[in-house]
């Protein structure tokens, strides 16, 4: 399957980048799991970030940041069997959790329960 990983990214950071790179990283730790065991992980800064850097966004939460950073999120949704929503508090990835439901999409809380899932 492709499961996009949702967490928080900006939220909780006052838009400290370190901060946020931390958040990134907290949800890339998801990702290896996710592929030893066979499916394709994504994440939206994957994409978001090289086009807001492309795009010349300044800082988080300008107008091209606005532009790009939530609706990579769901076009990728489109493309995706499932969501893992790691833990935290995040506007974004609850956005993203309830546009995965709309679609008829499995929405997973944790990582063991979907690793767990295939082999039902």
């Amino acid at each position: 399957m492709t499961i996009l990983i949702a967490g928080p990214y900006r939220s909780g950071t006052n838009d400290d980048p370190i901060l946020m790179a931390q958040n990134l990283q907290r949800m890339e730790e998801a990702a290896l799991p996710l592929f030893r065991a066979g499916h394709i992980p994504v994440i939206g800064e994957w994409f978001a970030l090289p086009l807001l850097k492309q795009a010349g966004c300044k800082y988080a939460g300008d107008e091209i940041y606005e532009e790009i950073s939530y609706p990579i999120a769901r076009r990728l949704i489109t493309r995706c069997d499932a969501i893992l929503r790691i833990k935290g508090a995040s506007k974004g990835a609850d956005g993203d959790v309830e546009h995965a439901k709309a679609l008829g999409l499995k929405v997973y809380y944790r990582l063991e329960d979907l690793l767990s899932a295939g082999e039902e």
